[in-house]
């Protein structure tokens, strides 16, 4: 079963997030509250403090006013991402960033 988690400005769908999977990351937050004209999903993988495999992706507008983006987690490492504008202005959830297990998909009895 495939469900959506919201943190407030944050929608990260499916979840749980199970490797190889495709995640679409939806942002409503202080950046776009704030006018910018692009956003950016800064992602990686790994432990809080060190991520791996770093990536910017730029998102799309969508019609309510939201910023969308979608990516391939390969690992079962956490996934992690914060946001940016083209002014390199950035949104990290007060210091936090997000931060999502991601699991292998394997069922335990």
């Amino acid at each position: 079963m495939q469900a959506t988690m919201t943190y407030s400005e944050v929608t990260v769908t499916p979840t749980p997030i199970t490797a190889g999977e495709k995640v679409t990351v939806k942002y409503d937050g202080l950046l776009n509250s704030n006018g910018a004209s692009k956003v950016y999903l800064h992602a990686g993988v790994g432990f809080k403090d060190n991520w791996r495999d770093v990536t910017d992706i730029e998102m799309q507008s969508q019609n309510d006013g939201s910023w969308s983006a979608q990516l391939r987690i390969n690992t079962t490492d956490r996934f992690n991402f914060c946001f940016k504008d083209s002014a390199n202005n950035w949104d990290n959830n007060g210091g936090s960033n997000w931060s999502f297990e991601v699991h292998n998909g394997q069922m335990y009895s």
